[in-house]
């Protein structure tokens, strides 16, 4: 697919906007739910139906439930972002009926599996939110939670982030695009993919062992993914070590990403760990992986 010419921005949020939650995925925590819903409920008034905590196997009812919810937030003008509840597995399974060519102009939050949701709108050319889900929401500290709202109210860029390692030196620009890199691999192929032009490639993942980053990350050269892209941002890649093995996760990926010669910074607090930073996808992004720094270029939401 060719990629956007213009890149559409989310509406601001205002304190006590109304807000949709769904759950696009897998079943979850009640009262990890909660704690996170109390987190938004401070600033927003958020909105759900009485079937939001069903289950059907692993996933959070029925593909009709799920789609018919998630349809009718995206449709809606009244609201103006719309929470995931939690990843899992399941929103691959929605993407062929979903509105995304006629969404209203709400503010997609979540990730982990969300990153098909997120990937699909990147598609049409709409900037979402790469960011906690409300059953992790109520784990993160304060600084999350204010960061959060920042970019779904003000036009600002948002503040930079730090990571840890430089894998590859150099500077790269480009739209912030991606997220999970076991979801993205499995979109390879499906007409949900963005074009990654000229892009800064974010990648984070949970509970893949080396082996298996180092086949999904293949699966996407393979693609030619990685020519296309400028540079790379990789966050958490959490519980992802091999039990007994001389070699870890991080020495894998330092590796594959020494391959492409891509600039390319690790260790960003983004992901499945501690701290899970919100970022808006499809901003242009200044990736600096001399200092492991990246720098965002315009705000998430329209002026």
């Amino acid at each position: 697919m060719k990629a956007p010419v213009r890149w559409q921005k989310p509406i601001p949020l205002r304190p006590r906007d109304t807000v949709h939650v769904v759950a696009p995925a897998g079943p979850f925590d009640r009262a990890g739910f909660e704690a996170g819903l109390a987190i938004i409920g401070q600033r927003y008034s958020p909105v759900y139906g009485p079937d939001l905590f069903s289950a059907h196997r692993y996933l959070a009812g029925e593909d009709s439930r799920r789609q018919e919810e998630l349809a009718r937030a995206l449709r809606d003008p009244q609201g103006r972002a719309i929470f995931c509840a939690r990843g899992g597995y399941g929103s691959m399974r929605l993407l062929p009926g979903l509105p995304f060519a006629d969404a209203a102009p709400s503010a997609l939050v979540g990730f982990s599996d969300i990153t098909a949701l997120h990937l699909a709108l990147q598609a049409k050319g709409r900037v979402s939110l790469h960011g906690p889900v409300l059953t992790q929401l109520g784990r993160q500290p304060p600084e999350v939670h204010e960061r959060l709202f920042q970019l779904l109210e003000s036009p600002a860029p948002a503040a930079p982030l730090s990571g840890t390692d430089t894998y590859v030196a150099g500077t790269a620009e480009g739209p912030l695009l991606g997220g999970n890199l076991s979801v993205l691999a499995c979109l390879v192929g499906t007409p949900y993919l963005p074009s990654f032009e000229g892009a800064v490639l974010l990648l984070e993942d949970v509970g893949e062992r080396p082996y298996r980053l180092d086949r999904l990350w293949t699966q996407l050269r393979l693609a030619g993914l990685f020519r296309q892209v400028r540079g790379i941002v990789l966050g958490d890649f959490t519980v992802c070590e091999e039990k007994g093995a001389e070699y870890t996760s991080a020495e894998v990926l330092r590796s594959l990403a020494q391959e492409e010669g891509l600039p390319c910074a690790a260790g960003f607090p983004i992901g499945h760990g501690t701290l899970n930073f919100p970022v808006p996808l499809g901003v242009p992004v200044r990736l600096e992986a001399d200092r492991a720094q990246l720098s965002f270029l315009e705000g998430a939401v329209r002026e």
